[in-house]
């Protein structure tokens, strides 16, 4: 399923941010310190079993 990674990449970014806008950039930014480029991911790309993994990982440790 192309797209997988771009939704947890927002899911990611949904929960820590609390829907606040302005938090946006901090997460992006401590993404990319983790090696998961967000810009690099549109719904289109083909997903990296690896990336949702560590994507799946940190969903898990925010709820």
């Amino acid at each position: 399923m192309s797209g997988r990674i771009h939704q947890l990449i927002d899911q990611v970014i949904q929960v820590r941010t609390h829907g606040n806008p302005s938090m946006q950039h901090f997460v992006r930014v401590q993404l990319l310190l983790q090696g998961i480029d967000p810009t690099k991911f549109s719904p289109q790309s083909p997903d990296d079993p690896a990336i949702e993994a560590k994507l799946q990982e940190m969903l898990k440790s925010l709820t």
